[in-house]
């Protein structure tokens, strides 16, 4: 059995997950440029609140799970895996196409309809409870107190709002922007390989 909380494992893969090129942080460059930082802002703090949604589901159900099936921690292992390889053949994917990234935008009237259609955006993504729940299993051990599992919650929830708050307000400036459009295929190669050593790392985790 995995003993003290992996917190360094858990970390890494959910800022690898967060701060990599995707869906979110697109939109919310995209909307940054287009809205201003205040509807990027909004339009974060609402992605932020589905991540942390998905996140705290599957902190709260995995361990009473596992404790009557060992099987689920493979199986969620092997999903986990498999996904941070699907991420890492992505970013290699991106990074070997000389095209630039699309960045788009997300129309919203007010910061109250950014917020919901951020919330919606992540609540929608079925591959985020897959994602928290193999990182969990292979992070947290299943004995573990409630008051560490809220701490995990918390500290990966608060790692993501940082990460796409930066992102909010780093895509502000159009210099920024042109900087990382021409980067954009080293940035998406790192990511490739850190991916990739990611999904490695869970699949040799073992519950003991």
């Amino acid at each position: 059995m995995i003993d003290p909380i992996n917190l360094p494992l858990i970390l890494t893969a959910a800022f690898l997950a967060t701060a990599s090129p995707g869906p979110s942080t697109l939109a919310i460059a995209g909307t940054a440029m287009a809205h201003g930082r205040r509807q990027a802002l909004s339009l974060a703090a609402g992605i932020v609140t589905g991540s942390w949604a998905w996140s705290s589901a599957a902190a709260l159900g995995l361990g009473a799970v596992m404790h009557a099936n060992a099987w689920v921690f493979e199986l969620l292992r092997y999903l986990g895996a498999a996904y941070l390889m699907y991420l890492a053949f992505r970013s290699a994917r991106s990074a070997l196409t000389p095209a630039n990234s699309m960045l788009q935008p997300v129309n919203a009237a007010s910061r109250r309809v950014a917020f919901g259609k951020g919330l919606a955006m992540h609540l929608t993504n079925p591959k985020a409870i897959i994602f928290f729940g193999a990182l969990y299993s292979v992070g947290v051990p299943a004995d573990a107190a409630p008051w560490q599992i809220a701490s995990v919650v918390l500290v990966v929830g608060a790692m993501s709002l940082i990460v796409f708050l930066f992102y909010a307000l780093l895509f502000s400036g159009p210099k920024v922007v042109a900087v990382y459009l021409r980067m954009r295929r080293w940035f998406e190669g790192a990511f490739a390989i850190a991916f990739g050593y990611a999904s490695l790392k869970v699949l040799n985790a073992r519950l003991g």
